[in-house]
């Protein structure tokens, strides 16, 4: 098993954690933030589990299922972290087309919320695109 197969299956381990966050106590406040941060929905768990079994797939399928996994859902997930920096919403749980926009936002918090998009999503890109195509 090569480093990017491996690195695939580390991504349905996060992913799958994603998606169970809400089902932990603890983990979310009063107000149903995760970490006090984000709100998690069926739509995002939905999406994190989705996610995480093409990771598992294409783990154990091959490198190169590997690989395509790494750069289209880094590409996907980063520009959805991107988007929610720039709206409030990301497109990847529909978000984007059902609220308002909020408009940029370059806090803390605001960064906090997408930072688990923006690092999964460029961590993915960088890694699909310097392996190498064998």
């Amino acid at each position: 098993m090569t480093q990017l197969q491996k690195l695939a299956l580390s991504y349905f381990v996060a992913l799958m954690i994603a998606a169970s966050i809400n089902y932990i106590p603890g983990l979310t406040n009063d107000q149903g933030l995760a970490f006090g941060i984000f709100a998690l929905d069926p739509y995002d768990d939905a999406l994190h589990v989705a996610s995480a079994v093409w990771a598992l797939a294409a783990g154990f399928t091959s490198y190169r299922a590997s690989r395509v996994f790494m750069i289209l859902f880094g590409f996907a997930y980063l520009c959805d972290g991107i988007l929610g920096m720039f709206t409030g919403y990301g497109f990847l749980d529909l978000g984007i087309f059902t609220n308002e926009s909020l408009g940029a936002n370059f806090s803390v918090g605001r960064f906090l919320a997408n930072l688990p998009h923006l690092g999964l999503g460029g961590i993915a890109v960088i890694a699909g695109i310097r392996a190498r195509t064998t």
